[in-house]
């Protein structure tokens, strides 16, 4: 069975459906006003609190100072960080460290030298991406010969994500906007993306 996470929720609705669907994941991207999917962590925290306990929550993070993120984590009581921008191996592990909760890095595809940043990072996890809520998928091409486990991200769909996982098998599949209609998420496609994912 394949993982997934349903990230980038916003409503108390969403909560409500994934709640239904029960994905492994979901996430919530936090202190990052570029994004339409934004929260402030005392938003979070008040989603965070009609989550189904077996689901874990993951906060997003894009080049945020450790302890603004350390703090986030608390406050809401998040599962897991994931982080999105440029942080380094240093900081990887001071998070890591100070937080004890497992960190991810998401990675943005483009060459061969972005997968050997990957395969080198101390994070707990990678996560192999388009770019940064692109909705769109990187060549796959590329992480075929991927020597460590890995996420994958960027343009998953409910319709796609067989193909993603018996071309490429990841861990975990990661969707967001794939699981949107009118920008908004779908009870539908959650509920189909998580049993595709759980189906392999």
């Amino acid at each position: 069975m394949t993982k997934i996470k349903i990230c980038g929720l916003t409503r108390p609705q969403d909560i409500a459906y994934v709640n239904e669907a029960r994905p492994d994941f979901i996430g919530f991207i936090l202190l990052f006003p570029k994004s339409r999917r934004n929260l402030t962590p005392e938003q979070a925290a008040v989603l965070r609190r009609e989550l189904d306990p077996a689901i874990r929550a993951v906060g997003v993070f894009v080049d945020q100072p450790a302890e603004t993120v350390l703090a986030a984590a608390e406050r809401i009581g998040l599962d897991v960080i994931q982080l999105h921008g440029q942080e380094d191996a240093a900081y990887i592990r001071e998070i890591q460290h100070v937080s004890g909760l497992p960190v991810w890095k998401a990675f943005r595809i483009r060459t061969p030298a972005d997968l050997s940043a990957a395969a080198a990072s101390p994070a707990n996890a990678v996560l192999l991406d388009n770019g940064y809520g692109t909705g769109e998928v990187f060549d796959w091409t590329l992480a075929e010969a991927f020597q460590r486990p890995f996420y994958l991200a960027g343009g998953l769909t409910p319709e796609n994500i067989s193909d993603a996982v018996h071309t490429l098998h990841p861990a975990l599949v990661d969707l967001s906007s794939g699981v949107e209609t009118a920008g908004c998420k779908d009870r539908s496609k959650i509920i189909a993306a998580v049993k595709a994912a759980h189906a392999i």
